[in-house]
């Protein structure tokens, strides 16, 4: 049976009166007024800037804002500024459409509306960028588009410079599962800004997930891991530093840890039999000038962390004797007797905790309990990340992550033999 559309009859009438284009780029936003202007004036200089000769669309696909962000998106994107920027105008006039999707409420369903509208227009390359981002530049457009018509690339993901707190979900959990489970080292597989090819374009929209929690906060490890799966020819671009709206690793997670870690056990039992095969990891090339950049330092509550750990270990305990081997659990009780503001938390550990959860998962009657239950350790992990990397600059805190990385490769094994456990 065919998903129904994510476009309302208005987007849809706007989508038909452009025809054809050759390049989309859409932006999914809810409440951004404050920094979707500044989005899209990058984005509408960028496409005159390296496209001049292109039909190039530009996409508001909105959540239903209840501030000004649709306004202000169709005032930046209709105001001729090209000149004050030394910029030529384009050949063609930029089209733009701004409308609010129909669906789920998330990312996923905005991606949706995106993703249709781009394949109505017949587009030969689509990107996507945030809408809360601060340290866009018109170059980021070339950047994500470039690999796609120049180098025949079917997925371009972003490389940032990120302050060492910034994004604690993709460093403990997504980037070095992902790379460990499928080999390829994409270092911002949930990175919000992708770049991709209408043959792309068209499987996503084949695939049976648009009613998931994929399409709430899942959508970016879901569209990552499909073009990798699928073999697609991926590269990264390198963006320079990303600011975008704080997030605390230490304050309250709401649902995007539960959605985005689902997925990606979800999409372990989908391609269970492409991920027993793989042995270690290759490189993913990076494209782009790779500048000195300071990312904006990122305040982090260790102790509110610490505590919800502690917390968390006795409200979850029962969970954790079901879900993690008995080796794994008297560890991870070592831990929690010993902590404190100098938490240690070993990688071995944290990586076999994440595997075991995987495992468990897959057969789980409640799988968001089981998910909740995993919040607390994460925060145990992450607090101990803190602690070794407190004197650390971003660079060598790298290091510690390209070495959890290396960790979880090595461990494989173990995961393999528990899920064969599971299996039997």
């Amino acid at each position: 049976m065919t998903a129904p559309s994510a476009l309302n009859n208005e987007t849809r009438k706007s989508v038909a009166a452009i025809a054809r284009a050759d390049i989309l780029v859409g932006i999914p936003s809810y409440n951004n007024e404050k920094t979707i202007g500044h989005v899209t004036e990058a984005i509408k200089l960028g496409l005159a800037k390296y496209y001049p000769d292109a039909r190039a669309v530009i996409f508001n696909s909105d959540g239903g804002s209840e501030d000004q962000t649709r306004a202000v998106f169709e005032r930046i994107a209709k105001t001729d500024s090209y000149d004050t920027f030394f910029i030529s105008k384009p050949r063609h006039p930029l089209e733009n459409i701004s409308g609010r999707y129909i669906g789920i409420p998330g990312k996923g369903s905005a991606f949706k509306a995106i993703f249709e509208a781009a394949q109505l227009l017949g587009v030969k390359a689509c990107a996507v960028l945030d809408s809360d981002l601060r340290s866009i530049t018109p170059e980021w457009i070339q950047l994500l588009l470039a690999p796609v018509l120049a180098k025949d690339y079917g997925y371009v993901c972003p490389f940032y410079r990120r302050y060492k707190y910034d994004g604690t979900i993709t460093n403990s959990i997504a980037y070095p599962f992902t790379r460990a489970l499928y080999g390829r080292r994409v270092r911002q597989p949930i990175g919000g800004d992708f770049g991709f090819s209408g043959k792309l374009l068209d499987l996503y929209l084949a695939q049976d997930v648009w009613d998931t929690d994929v399409t709430r906060f899942g959508i970016d490890i879901w569209m990552t891991t499909t073009a990798i799966v699928n073999g697609f020819k991926i590269c990264q671009s390198f963006m320079g530093a990303k600011i975008h709206d704080d997030k605390d690793p230490g304050a309250d997670l709401g649902p995007m840890f539960i959605q985005v870690v689902g997925t990606i056990f979800n999409l372990m039992g989908t391609y269970e039999s492409h991920w027993r095969k793989v042995s270690g990891s290759r490189p993913t090339a990076i494209l782009g000038f790779q500048s000195e950049t300071e990312p904006k330092p990122l305040k982090v509550d260790v102790s509110r962390m610490t505590a919800k750990f502690t917390e968390g270990m006795s409200t979850h305990l029962d969970s954790y004797r079901r879900i993690l081997s008995a080796e794994v659990l008297a560890k991870l009780l070592e831990v929690a007797e010993m902590a404190g503001e100098n938490m240690d938390f070993p990688k071995a550990l944290w990586t076999n905790v994440v595997f075991d959860y995987a495992v468990f998962y897959q057969q789980a009657p409640d799988r968001q309990q089981v998910l909740q239950s995993l919040i607390p350790l994460y925060y145990g992990f992450i607090s101990s990340f803190v602690h070794e990397t407190e004197n650390l600059d971003d660079y060598q805190a790298e290091e510690v992550i390209e070495e959890l990385c290396q960790v979880y490769e090595d461990s494989k094994p173990y995961l393999l033999k528990r899920w064969g456990q599971k299996k039997s």
